[in-house]
């Protein structure tokens, strides 16, 4: 991911000027977005593969950013030429990820502090491609799980990012119409997912 050179203090006053407005509910994405996992995350996918012999290049994780592990590994098989069963995959990467990893999770602080400040304000949602319970072990490490008024996580509606159920299937446990959402991400499938599902939508990488 590329951040700019923007101190913390600068990135979060032009975070929050752009996501001035009449919203209702703040939705944000989790690995990349709220948390610095994603070189843990790739970590994880290089470990994986790197045990069957083949070798990826850590790029093509940050190239298919929000999509669920299954269809990121069925990217890496075209890619690769490689035959990874995705479910397998997926299990065997959030092992390492949890066993590992995940307790070396850095806040992204500007997009906490973002969250902190509109708790109360308006209603907070995570919406992640990952599995709830790294989610949550996530959002417990940084100190915000409880802040979070909905989480819908990986395999939890019928489709994942970039379609619109996720956003969606927030909105709707907030009670809150999707035009009055505003979607925090760090990826095109989630820009994506966030417009399918007829929301504004913010690049916290862009700031």
């Amino acid at each position: 991911m590329t951040y700019t050179t923007k101190t913390t203090a600068e990135k979060y006053d032009a975070l929050t000027l752009l996501t001035a407005g009449d919203f209702q509910a703040f939705l944000y994405d989790c690995d990349g977005t709220l948390a610095d996992t994603m070189p843990l995350h790739k970590k994880s996918y290089v470990r994986v593969a790197a045990a069957a012999g083949v070798l990826i290049e850590e790029s093509i994780i940050d190239e298919f950013a929000g999509l669920p592990v299954n269809n990121v590994v069925e990217e890496i098989n075209k890619r690769y030429n490689s035959s990874f069963d995705p479910f397998l995959f997926a299990q065997q990467r959030e092992e390492i990820f949890l066993n590992e990893y995940i307790d070396k999770t850095q806040p992204i602080e500007y997009v906490v502090n973002h969250l902190k400040a509109h708790v109360g304000k308006v209603k907070i949602g995570v919406v992640s491609g990952s599995k709830r319970g790294a989610v949550e072990h996530t959002l417990r490490l940084l100190g915000i799980l409880q802040l979070a008024d909905v989480l819908v996580c990986a395999g939890e509606t019928p489709r994942g990012k970039p379609y619109p159920d996720p956003f969606l299937s927030a909105a709707e446990k907030l009670g809150i119409s999707p035009q009055h959402c505003l979607v925090f991400e760090d990826g095109d499938a989630g820009t994506k997912s966030a417009e399918a599902a007829g929301m504004q939508w913010v690049r916290i990488d862009k700031v």
